[in-house]
């Protein structure tokens, strides 16, 4: 009709990733094709860690954090927060905090390197060592329930739950007791291949699983956003709470790589390979372990000692041009595993494990090179060993984290492995919740959510003129490994 007014369309709905890390509280707010809309962030205080190996953090601190994320997030959109639908939390794995009848703490949050419980960690894998064998694994995944019969030992009859972060958050979020993830559950004693927690285990440590909430699959429902959560978040009341996944598992969504056969490799301090397959993987070395997917695939995966940490003595204003010029150098002339620690967990196990050269440096380049090059192999022998475990790896392997910012070290990786590398646009532990919350909401499924919200960045080739070189160069690293009696001909 002539002269009639048009309706403003409607902000799309809108779903909230929150990401509980160890410094900071993380917020993001994306729409269904991946859109970010608004985000902010809330610091945390650093945790309190001892030279015995205790680490804490007041867990008191982080609803302030997350009520104050949320409410720059939420006060940031066009409808102040109402367009918003569901919310997930991710955070790390293994921290929990012990509560009373109230729901409120009774004490620190033992964090994810809190170390006071070894001997109980012990006695569990002693006590559910047949378990353990059955799903592959030569040690149990008990670090958190080493740390939870701690605090049943310590507060007694005032200790009423155990909960891990992210239903610490959810109590909040909804005003009543909230289910857990069986992500973040994994570490806590739960077997996820069986559906249960590991009876035999918490029957020798004389632990009642009545303190442990019921346990679900991420991205399925935990609750709704309640009345004071919503006045004081800016959340619509009524909003679903969704399960979210450990820090590690939601960075791996957030790429994208969620079916069978998709895998990611992530450059940060260390190391991390994760993927996906249909069936539960057993390697009795302990190198890898599984998380469970939420469609009941598994992903399986490991993190190593070694990383961009071998960097970090460099400037970061100096990286570009070093990359530049070990890009325009070619491979390098010497073998380097440039391991800084003591040990090395993936992707092979071996504490005798010691960084090594094979020749020297011709120059800075030729040294920075040899860097890059020895990470890519750690790379190409943890993706070799996945195969050699009857895992396919199809198409292209997903990069996140620092090191994929690096366009020389993208290609050298490229190069290495033989096969394209995706560099991720937001391979962030908040994007990964935010996928989990539009799981059932937005889209149907995971597979969807990824497919309609995650982009990628640039796709980088091998480079064929370099591959002759870096195949002799792999294959010295790995017979020096051999040599050294840390990796088994097998």
């Amino acid at each position: 009709m002539s002269g009639a007014s048009r309706r403003p369309t409607p902000p799309s709905p809108a779903v909230i990733g929150i990401d509980v890390a160890t410094a900071s509280v993380r917020v993001l707010c994306v729409d269904g094709q991946g859109r970010v809309l608004a985000e902010a962030r809330a610091d945390l205080p650093p945790p309190v860690r001892t030279a015995t190996g205790t680490s804490e953090q007041d867990a008191r601190s982080w609803w302030p954090a997350v009520r104050a994320a949320l409410l720059r997030t939420t006060g940031a959109l066009p409808r102040g927060g109402r367009e918003v639908i569901a919310v997930a939390v991710s955070a790390t794995s293994g921290t929990i905090v012990p509560t009373g009848s109230d729901g409120e703490p009774i004490g620190p949050a033992l964090m994810y390197d809190d170390r006071r419980a070894a001997d109980l960690n012990v006695e569990a894998q002693r006590a559910g060592s047949a378990r353990w064998h059955a799903l592959g694994l030569s040690v149990g995944p008990t670090a958190a329930l080493g740390r939870a019969v701690w605090c049943l030992r310590t507060y007694g009859s005032a200790l009423h739950h155990v909960l891990h972060t992210p239903e610490f958050i959810g109590r909040e979020l909804t005003g009543r007791p909230v289910a857990m993830d069986w992500s973040h559950a994994l570490k806590s004693g739960y077997d996820a291949r069986a559906g249960q927690w590991a009876h035999e285990v918490f029957d020798a440590l004389d632990f009642p699983l009545g303190l442990l909430p019921s346990v679900g699959a991420p991205g399925t429902e935990a609750g709704t956003v309640g009345p004071e959560a919503a006045e004081a978040t800016g959340l619509p009341e009524g909003c679903s709470v969704r399960l979210g996944m450990t820090d590690g598992c939601a960075g791996q969504i957030a790429t994208g790589a969620v079916e069978p056969g998709r895998f990611v490799g992530v450059i940060g301090t260390t190391y991390v390979l994760k993927g996906v397959s249909e069936h539960l993987v057993r390697d009795a070395t302990g190198a890898f372990y599984s998380h469970r997917h939420p469609d009941g695939w598994w992903l399986p995966g490991g993190a190593s000692n070694t990383g961009g940490e071998c960097l970090a003595g460099i400037a970061p204003a100096r990286l570009p041009a070093l990359d530049a010029a070990a890009a325009a150098r070619g491979p390098a002339s010497y073998v380097r595993y440039p391991l800084c620690r003591d040990g090395e967990r993936f992707p092979f196990v071996s504490g005798a494990a010691r960084g090594f050269e094979l020749g020297g440096p011709r120059d800075e380049a030729d040294a920075h090179r040899a860097a890059l090059e020895g990470v890519a192999f750690l790379e190409r022998l943890a993706l070799d060993q996945v195969e050699r475990l009857g895992i396919p790896v199809l198409g292209p392997l997903h990069a996140a984290g620092g090191g994929s910012r690096s366009a020389a070290w993208t290609a050298i990786r490229a190069t290495v492995l033989d096969r394209p590398v995706q560099v991720v646009e937001r391979a962030e532990t908040a994007f990964g919740a935010a996928l989990l919350a539009a799981t059932g909401t937005l889209h149907e499924d995971l597979a969807a959510s990824a497919a309609a919200m995650v982009h990628s960045g640039a796709l980088v080739e091998p480079v064929p003129a370099e591959r002759p070189a870096l195949e002799e160069t792999y294959g010295r690293f790995v017979m020096a490994l051999r040599g050294r009696g840390w990796l088994s001909d097998d």
